[in-house]
């Protein structure tokens, strides 16, 4: 079972409005540059890219979708929602 993945999110603070940006991904929207004009998180200065991280490092419902079965297949995640907002996840990569 993977221990390790990398990934880039999202993060706003509604459901519509990750709703939005999910409909401009699906159209074929750059994941880096609709995170560095819409997320609230700190990572958008860098496309959203949270670096490698480990299982149980990440809020539980984050951590959930980004370890589960398959999700590295998905071109993205979400939304899923948190204690912070509604997040879109793209997992580049789990080991």
């Amino acid at each position: 079972m993977p221990q390790l993945a990398c990934a880039s999110h999202i993060l706003v603070r509604s459901e519509s409005e990750a709703k939005s940006i999910k409909s401009k991904l699906q159209k074929g929207s750059g994941f880096a540059e609709l995170a560095k004009r819409h997320s609230t998180c700190p990572s958008k200065k860098k496309g959203g890219d949270l670096g490698e991280f480990a299982k149980g490092a990440m809020v539980k419902q984050f951590d959930n979708a980004v370890f589960a079965k398959g999700s590295e297949d998905k071109p993205f995640l979400g939304p899923i929602k948190t204690k912070f907002g509604y997040h879109l996840i793209q997992v580049l990569y789990k080991t």
